[in-house]
């Protein structure tokens, strides 16, 4: 699980429940089944019509693989385990065979299996891996684009909300005690607005935003794997490779591979 969007979620809620209660006398007031019922439903219609239904669903399952899933890949990490990988295949170890079953990271082991397989001649194999890399991405991003999109239909379904509660309140002007009803029923008309902007802007928005950044990440990750397939496909020394890899990376993200080796 990746903690750290977890806690960032549970913030982002701790944040609304703390914005509506402080000072305010009376808190409940905020809490309005009607209002949650026009934003939340009329969002997922709007999702369910602008993304069809099969498309719109899957935003669930999107959101526990990526937000809630395993966490980042460590490029480092990546990187450590390619030079293994590059000195098993340049002295055709039997340990090859071992560091495949050990990776957890599915594109790293594909990539090597069919290197060590021989499946393809490695310019062909890397041709294919980079468009692999690059149909992932896009797929990945544009689902995170989805996402990012529906952030501007909670704030309209609340003001669809605040205008209803509006229209319902001006329709008993003229009647006999009416004055009274109508600080209440403001209240409870913003209420959807409310909702709306709170759910677009602490939620959905920064979901999207952080789906994207999980794409480009992925793709980054995917892209060190195929350059070093590539390199280990020359016979390229894991000392070099890690050189070579980390060119990829910020200075303060780099390997260092002079601990791996004990130098």
């Amino acid at each position: 699980m990746n903690l750290i969007n977890v806690v960032g979620i549970l913030f982002a809620i701790a944040v609304m429940l703390v914005s509506m209660i402080w000072g305010n006398p009376s808190p409940m007031k905020l809490v309005d089944p009607h209002a949650m019922i026009v934003v939340l439903v009329g969002t997922a219609a709007c999702v369910g019509v602008a993304f069809q239904l099969n498309k719109a669903s899957r935003m669930i399952l999107i959101f526990f693989r990526n937000m809630l899933g395993s966490k980042k890949a460590d490029a480092r990490q990546v990187i450590a385990e390619l030079m293994k990988f590059a000195d098993a295949y340049r002295n055709q170890g039997a340990q090859l065979d071992g560091l495949l079953q050990g990776t957890k990271d599915p594109f790293l082991r594909e990539a090597m299996t069919a290197l060590k397989d021989e499946v393809l001649e490695p310019k062909q194999l890397v041709r294919v891996l980079r468009t692999r890399v690059e149909t992932t991405f896009e797929r990945y991003n544009d689902e995170a684009k989805m996402f990012a999109a529906c952030g501007k239909y909670p704030p309209a379904m609340g003001l669809m909300g605040a205008v209803l509660g509006m229209i319902a309140l001006l329709g008993t002007l003229g009647t006999p005690g009416a004055e009274k009803n109508i600080g209440p029923a403001m209240s409870v008309a913003l209420v959807a607005t409310l909702y709306g902007i709170a759910f677009a802007n602490l939620f959905v928005i920064p979901i999207g935003e952080n789906l994207q950044e999980s794409a480009k990440a992925l793709r980054a990750k995917n892209t060190i794997i195929v350059e070093g397939v590539r390199l280990i496909a020359a016979h390229t020394n894991p000392i070099v490779l890690a050189e070579e890899l980390n060119s990829f990376l910020l200075p303060s993200e780099r390997l260092d591979w002079k601990k791996l080796s004990g130098a």
